[in-house]
């Protein structure tokens, strides 16, 4: 009888710490995953604040220094598509027809949205001071993160709205594409 007593206290005490075991498993998962969103929203908020230092820095940019700083901010194929689109049917070397450009970047860019013949991030020529006047985030996934924007200028009343694709490469943020709509 003290046998089976002693082998039963055994069997409670060694399930119990198995019990114990258990939770302390499962405790690091959670932990693990409430670091691994946060430094995704991290990640998110960090691409923010350099799209809108990047777009404000680009508007404050030296004449004819633009495309050197456009070029920096962008990936090459973006930089590559919106210098494409912004010299459709004009006459300088390089210029493709709208069907030519269509052809040529359809498979990689939302062509309808290049913001043909007009300039990068606003559709105006000229402009006062350039703001970003909102900034939020539309979805993200691993190194991609997707804003509504808009700009303005109140020296103009202008406002130009678009969506803007900022990816991560090699440790820094660039844009890689801008849903324009065509001035009306």
């Amino acid at each position: 009888m003290k046998r089976t007593i002693i082998a039963s206290l055994f069997l409670i005490i060694a399930c119990k710490e198995e019990k114990k075991e258990i939770k302390t498993d499962a405790e690091p998962q959670q932990t693990e995953e409430k670091v691994v969103l946060n430094n995704e929203s991290n990640e998110a908020e960090d691409a923010k604040k350099w799209l809108e230092k990047s777009i404000v820095d680009y508007f404050k940019a030296d004449i004819g220094s633009e495309e050197k700083y456009m070029r920096k901010i962008t990936t090459k194929d973006y930089f590559d598509y919106k210098t494409d689109a912004t010299n459709v049917d004009m006459d300088v070397d390089g210029s493709l027809t709208e069907k030519e450009f269509q052809d040529k970047w359809k498979s990689k860019f939302d062509t309808n949205k290049a913001g043909v013949g007009i300039g990068f991030l606003i559709s105006a020529q000229d402009w006062n001071k350039i703001e970003v006047s909102s900034c939020d985030l539309k979805s993200s996934s691993k190194d991609e993160y997707i804003f509504n924007v808009v700009l303005a200028d109140d020296g103009f009343k202008a406002k130009y709205p678009s969506v803007i694709k900022v990816v991560k490469e090699n440790g820094s943020f660039l844009i890689a594409d801008v849903l324009q709509d065509e001035p009306k």
